[in-house]
C-alpha cells in the first residue's frame, strides 16, 4: 500500500479530515494525497503558501513572527499548521515550510532544512529535518515525511 493511500486510509476509519499548508513542496502533499480516490472525504482545505504575503494573509500568520523567525522556522510552521486548520476547522491542520534550494540556504538553515508542525486544536507539534539531495529529492522527501506525520498524527 502506497504511504498516501494509508493516509488516507487511517483518516477515513478515524473519521478525521485534514487541512495542509505548503510552502517549499509547491502543493506536492496535496497532489500525492489526492491521488487517492476518496481523498475528498478527509482532506477539505489544501494551500500553497509560498509568499510570505500568503502565509500573513491566508494562514494569519503573525508578520512579527515572519520577522522574528522567518518563512523558514518553527514558529512559522506551527503558525501555519494552527491557521490551516481554523480555515475549515478541520481535525488536523499540516504546514510545511522549507528550503528545497539549489539557492537560499545559508550556515544557520542550509538548504534542505524543514520545518513541519500538526495542529489538532489543543495540541501542536512541530518537527525539523534537514533532507538532502536535489531540489526534487528535497520536496518529495519532505512530502514522505508529511505523510509519515500525518498518519502518527491521527492516532496521537
Amino acid at each position: 500500500m502506497l504511504l498516501e493511500q494509508k493516509a488516507i486510509q487511517t483518516l477515513r476509519d478515524t473519521r478525521k479530515t485534514l487541512a495542509v499548508a505548503e510552502s517549499c513542496t509547491g502543493g506536492l502533499l496535496c497532489h500525492r494525497l489526492t491521488n487517492i480516490p476518496g481523498s475528498s472525504e478527509v482532506l477539505k482545505f489544501g494551500l500553497v503558501a509560498y509568499a510570505d504575503e500568503a502565509k500573513l494573509n491566508f494562514l494569519n500568520v503573525p508578520e512579527t513572527t515572519l520577522r522574528r523567525y522567518g518563512a523558514v522556522s518553527k514558529e512559522t510552521a506551527i503558525a501555519m499548521a494552527k491557521g490551516v486548520r481554523n480555515k475549515l476547522g478541520t481535525d488536523l491542520g499540516i504546514s510545511i515550510t522549507g528550503i528545497a534550494g539549489p539557492g537560499g540556504g545559508s550556515a544557520k538553515k542550509p538548504i534542505g532544512t524543514t520545518f513541519m508542525a500538526i495542529n489538532s486544536g489543543a495540541r501542536t507539534s512541530s518537527f525539523k529535518f534537514n533532507f538532502k539531495g536535489s531540489r526534487k529529492s528535497i520536496k518529495s522527501q519532505a512530502a514522505t515525511k508529511a505523510l509519515r506525520l500525518i498518519i502518527k498524527a491521527v492516532y496521537a
